[in-house]
């Protein structure tokens, strides 16, 4: 086998801080996630302690503004950091992006009271977040939700379950979607939830065959109570707000889908240059120099796509279609450059003494969260033709 290091990724980075901030990153990384990913994965260990350690670095804030804790960053470095992270393991990668998605709603829509009062333990504080929108009947269609909060004198009491959750049961706080008024997307209003409130619980973690150190579980709502100045934005904007915090959400996907893409490419070239068959390294031959070659090509275009549409977004010009193109083609470029590497590995690739078949578990997964690839097909359709006409 080959003792090469993986070439670093060549970034363009606006300021010297931003390359200092990566260079923070991969030491973290190198040093605290990837050497434990494969043992933890295998025995479905949540890393609580990388995430204590990366909001102490300043990491669980990136793009939010430092009044509050933030880091100031703009998207197109959060992104990378995200990709970082994703690289050397997807659950603590993923993980950041599901917390910043947690807090967009309280940072985008709250009140000043309320963001001075939340934001700074929820920035740098070591809390950890999780976003509450599907349920067990409504994924895709969100809109249809059926969690319920009633207001009651100046609280509102919340029933339902929500499905799906990324850290659900051990988030200390949950942004949550719950319809308030009628049916439809004008009813549904959100709320931030502290994960300690009475009637809160979380339910086993699901069975799934990839990610196992990030626990996804339904989380169930009893009675819970909250009070008013909880309620994030004005009542029946919270679907709004919902969709867009997704626009954002997506991005972190694409930058954590081709984090994993890279890692999965690093491990077939290490792996290639280092097996000998018919007395040449196996990267001789051409069949695979150029499998090696299309996933080399279809990542760089990832990352380009995905930090595109960071920059318009930082640009702050629409966004919303690019966001879609690179959660599309980012999380479709994982599933085939993570196949392709099993494949290069051959016999080895489907053990799990190499991270490659691990690798291709948790790719499916990023196709589906924050919107199917079939919606985010639908998406950009809408953009490009309009919308349908039935």
């Amino acid at each position: 086998m080959s003792d090469r290091d993986p070439q670093p990724v060549e970034r363009q980075l606006p300021t010297e801080e931003a390359r200092d901030l990566l260079s923070l990153v991969r030491e973290i990384a190198h040093r605290e996630i990837a050497p434990k990913a494969a043992e933890e994965e295998d025995a479905g260990r949540f890393p609580r302690e990388v995430f204590t350690l990366l909001s102490e670095s300043g990491l669980l804030g990136l793009p939010y503004d430092s009044e509050y804790g933030g880091g100031d960053q703009p998207y197109e470095v959060y992104l990378q950091v995200l990709e970082e992270l994703a690289t050397a393991r997807l659950t603590v990668g993923l993980g950041v992006s599901v917390h910043t998605l947690a807090g967009y709603a309280l940072a985008a829509y709250g009140t000043k009271e309320q963001q001075v009062e939340y934001l700074p333990a929820i920035l740098g504080g070591g809390l950890l977040g999780a976003y509450c929108l599907s349920e067990p009947a409504s994924g895709s269609d969100a809109a249809s939700l059926r969690t319920r909060a009633v207001r009651d004198g100046d609280s509102w009491v919340i029933n339902g379950t929500k499905a799906w959750i990324t850290h659900g049961g051990i988030a200390d706080f949950y942004t949550v979607m719950a319809r308030t008024g009628g049916e439809g997307s004008h009813g549904i209003t959100a709320f931030l939830v502290p994960g300690d409130a009475e009637g809160l619980s979380g339910a086993m973690p699901e069975k799934k065959m990839g990610m196992k150190g990030s626990p996804t579980a339904q989380v169930h709502f009893d009675d819970v109570r909250v009070l008013d100045d909880r309620r994030l934005g004005e009542e029946g904007q919270g679907f709004a707000i919902a969709l867009s915090a997704l626009d954002s959400g997506r991005l972190g996907i694409a930058a954590c889908a081709i984090g994993l893409a890279q890692a999965a490419l690093d491990e077939a070239v290490a792996y290639a240059t280092g097996r000998r068959q018919f007395g040449h390294p196996i990267s001789d031959f051409q069949g695979l120099r150029f499998m090696i070659a299309d996933m080399a090509t279809q990542i760089e275009a990832g990352r380009a796509l995905y930090l595109a549409a960071a920059r318009l977004r930082d640009a702050g010009r629409p966004f919303a279609k690019q966001a879609a193109m690179a959660k599309l083609h980012c999380t479709d470029t994982a599933m085939k450059v993570t196949t392709d590497a099993v494949q290069i590995l051959g016999g080895y690739g489907y053990t799990a003494d190499f991270p490659v078949e691990r690798f291709m578990r948790e790719a499916k997964v990023l196709q589906i969260v924050e919107g199917t690839n079939q919606i985010q097909r639908m998406v950009i359709a809408r953009h490009v033709a309009g919308p349908e006409s039935r």
